[in-house]
């Protein structure tokens, strides 16, 4: 094997990996948001936990992917470690469907309709298929199927490339030799277990080992301890994730580390046990690249079937490993941004679920605020005062840890709807945020009221309670439409907003009415005007909000535009307009007499 065999193989190498991760990459993206829905339908059946394990792995092609995010999901506190061991199981099992499409470049014959079969032969046409989708489709799910027919082209094209490199071991004594050495089950687990960790992905190393099989000189004795061993490597990348993570999600890599040893050395113990009282004759025997796919096939099915009865063993086993400490116990459960987890940009669809739950508690935090402000100017109390400045402290902290997030998400590859949900979060983050500051703002003026032991009149409070209450459904609406997705609710913002603010101005000229009567004080008066800012101000802010989304769902960013048309639209919006009127109308106005020196 000379320097262009070694070139060659490693240029395979280097096609099969990115064929893989395109092609996981591609079906992540076809999957969408649908691969959080997959985790949410957990239950502690873990039959089906399993089952849902093998479908995700299946579906992204990797079972270390798999894995760091139920790392990422128990870290958050999404998940209990008991939740996740049936899943791991299954992305055991769910992992082997790689090594049977990898087998496909196995098939070989003279007859044509073989020929017609093997992967050099259909793999240039769907390439071309795949690079006419993505060039010319304008829909995501296309451009998806595209790239997941190109990907496959690539790594059939990587296989193909690295068993011509291997071709010239078959006259190779030192590689013979080398092989023989494996005849030691210890020395092939560690070997397997070896080169996947290197690599990190058991699902390239069984490629690695269905090329070398070609070369006609790995038996089945050589080759079944390093499958095993293959399955113990594929653990690193779960034990490098867990590093930094609190205690829990540091047990998910102890349980899928333990899984597979116990797995491996149960599974040699047996099978050598029976090969010493049957001797099996196929130990001796020439290896295939689908054989290889269905000894890791069997080995896989195999061990879960075998250790899932066990689950709750493998829970106190990781316990053993990582104990409780006492701080662990006090720190109770995690905050809300924890679950804005790094581990989980390796897959946006899931981020940006997170980042949406996340924005939802954000998003009514900032009701919170706003609603206990508002209640504050009309049963004041010291404790609410404390309450809406903590809640503005918790909304600012929201801002900063999904801000953060989202920027580091957007960088990321991924479908048009992903990208569309950041664009809408990162311009409402800041609106929220706002309406919590103008919250605060409302308490503090009620909190000066209180210790300077003044207040409004009765009329005044009855007018800026009937514009407080306007605002209440303003921000609600906006929540709704962000939370829920609620486009009839983001729909009803904008004429509500109008009302608010005639009711403003309604409200401050009934109040200059009063200043010039006697009947307010100038110092009750600018807290009085300060207060109707800021509640105008906090629809505005859900104005933004409804907007944005609006907009973002028609593709279309020119927000100034849009709102000229809906006001200028007619009948439709005046129709909405005066539905609230009628909601939020102001008591019968007063008549004063303005006295002149």
């Amino acid at each position: 094997m000379d320097i262009f065999s070694i070139l060659t193989m490693i240029g395979g190498l280097a096609l099969v990996l990115y064929g893989m991760n395109m092609m996981g990459s591609s079906l992540e993206k076809m999957a969408g948001g649908k691969l959080e829905g997959f985790f949410d339908k957990i239950t502690s059946n873990q039959f089906k936990s399993v089952l849902l394990g093998a479908g995700v792995t299946a579906l992204i092609q990797s079972s270390a992917a798999t894995t760091v995010m139920l790392i990422g999901f128990v870290n958050a506190g999404i998940m209990q470690l008991r939740q996740a061991i049936g899943i791991i199981m299954g992305a055991n099992v769910g992992t082997t469907i790689t090594a049977w499409i990898l087998s496909l470049s196995g098939i070989s014959g003279d007859n044509i309709f073989i020929k017609l079969l093997e992967p050099t032969s259909f793999s240039p046409i769907l390439a071309i298929i795949g690079v006419i989708l993505i060039m010319s489709s304008k829909s995501d799910r296309k451009k998806s199927v595209g790239s997941i027919m190109v990907a496959f082209a690539v790594l059939m094209f990587g296989m193909d490339m690295m068993q011509t490199a291997a071709e010239p071991l078959k006259d190779s004594e030192s590689f013979t030799n080398l092989l023989t050495l494996f005849n030691n089950p210890l020395l092939g687990v560690i070997a397997g277990a070896i080169i996947t960790a290197v690599l990190q992905s058991s699902s390239v190393s069984i490629g690695i080992l269905q090329v070398l099989s070609s070369t006609g000189k790995l038996s089945f004795g050589m080759a079944i301890p390093i499958i095993l061993g293959q399955n113990i490597g594929s653990c690193v990348t779960s034990i490098i994730s867990s590093i930094g993570t609190s205690k829990s999600a540091k047990r998910v890599a102890v349980v899928h580390l333990s899984f597979n040893v116990i797995g491996t050395v149960l599974f040699l113990s047996v099978f050598y046990i029976l090969n010493a009282i049957f001797n099996f004759a196929f130990m001796d025997s020439e290896i295939n690249e689908t054989s290889i796919a269905i000894v890791h096939t069997l080995f896989n099915v195999g061990v879960t079937i075998v250790l899932l009865p066990f689950a709750k063993q493998l829970e106190k086993l990781a316990y053993v490993v990582i104990k409780d400490d006492t701080a662990d116990k006090k720190r109770g459960s995690t905050d809300d941004l924890k679950q804005l987890e790094e581990r989980f940009l390796r897959t946006p669809s899931l981020a940006v679920d997170r980042a949406k739950s996340v924005m939802a508690t954000m998003a009514h935090t900032a009701q919170s605020a706003v609603n206990e402000a508002i209640d504050l100017v009309f049963d004041y109390s010291d404790e609410k005062v404390n309450e809406v400045i903590a809640l503005e402290r918790l909304v600012d902290q929201y801002e900063d840890g999904l801000g953060t997030y989202l920027v580091k998400l957007s960088a990321m590859e991924m479908n048009h709807k992903d990208s569309q949900t950041i664009s809408t979060l990162l311009h409402n983050i800041s609106d929220f945020e706002r309406m919590s500051d103008h919250a605060r703002n409302i308490a503090e003026g009620a909190k000066e009221m209180h210790e300077k032991d003044i207040d409004f009149s009765a009329k005044a409070k009855d007018e800026l309670k009937v514009m407080c209450d306007a605002v209440k459904q303003t921000v609600e609406f906006s929540v709704i439409a962000v939370c829920d997705q609620d486009l009839y609710a983001a729909y009803e913002v904008e004429p509500l907003e109008e009302v608010v603010d005639q009711l403003r101005t309604k409200v401050k000229n009934r109040h200059v009415k009063r200043l010039q009567a006697g009947k307010c004080t100038i110092e009750l008066g600018f807290i009085f005007t300060d207060m109707l800012t800021s509640l105008e101000r906090v629809s505005d802010h859900c104005s933004n909000v409804a907007v944005c989304m609006v907009q973002v769902n028609d593709d279309n960013f020119e927000t100034h535009e849009y709102l000229r048309t809906i006001k200028t639209s007619g009948e439709e919006f005046d129709s909405e307009v005066a539905k609230f009127q009628d909601m939020y109308r102001l008591p019968k106005k007063e008549v004063y007499k303005i006295e002149t020196v």
